[in-house]
């Protein structure tokens, strides 16, 4: 697993997010923070998954809290990253389940969304604040869906992802963000303003 340091890489991540702030005042949809606009429809596979554990589909007191991204909070997620990307074989719902669509915490191999809720469920083993921690539905450059862990933290939205190693800004990624979970209630789903002018920064490990 690879590390940041507590100083000079750190130090980096902090100096390319501000850039990314400065960035705002050129173009309004460049916020490291994500915009939303209201409810939306649940994806079915939380749906079902919402069903087994219901525990972890429900209201949130405390809303989307912001995590302040120290140094060891990062390396806290570029571990927790790193763990899940490596441990867990690509396989999609059909080939593991024979259906199309299953949300499922994996053991061996997952598809995109199974990665996400076990990044998500360890994260908050480690007192990441649940309303902070956040399933995230996108389209790909080529039109598939995709599903990646969105971060809530006071330097912007940070995005977990299986596909890509490095830990991004939502607007440092390739993507087209569509909808996540609601801060409020994890069985609730909101629409993203995802309105980017162009692709801006990303965080590097």
């Amino acid at each position: 697993m690879r590390f940041i340091t507590q100083t000079t890489l750190f130090l980096f991540l902090v100096l390319l997010i501000g850039a990314n702030e400065s960035a705002v005042a050129r173009s309004p949809n460049a916020s490291p923070f994500m915009a939303t606009t209201g409810k939306t429809t649940q994806p079915i596979g939380h749906h079902d998954f919402c069903m087994r554990h219901a525990s972890e589909c429900k209201a949130n007191a405390k809303g989307g809290q912001r995590v302040k991204l120290t140094p060891e909070a990062w390396n806290m997620l570029v571990e927790v990253n790193d763990t899940v990307n490596a441990m867990i074989k690509p396989e999609t719902d059909q080939d593991l389940f024979g259906k199309a669509e299953v949300w499922a915490y994996p053991t061996e191999a997952g598809d995109c969304e199974d990665f996400a809720l076990l990044k998500r469920r360890m994260l908050a083993e480690r007192g990441w604040p649940i309303g902070g921690l956040l399933i995230t539905v996108v389209r790909q450059s080529s039109g598939d869906g995709h599903a990646v862990l969105t971060v809530l933290t006071d330097r912007g939205d940070l995005v977990l992802d299986n596909l890509e190693g490095e830990i991004n800004l939502w607007n440092g990624t390739p993507y087209r963000f569509l909808k996540r979970q609601s801060t409020a209630n994890a069985g609730e789903w909101v629409s993203i303003d995802d309105g980017r002018a162009a692709v801006v920064g990303s965080l590097r490990k």
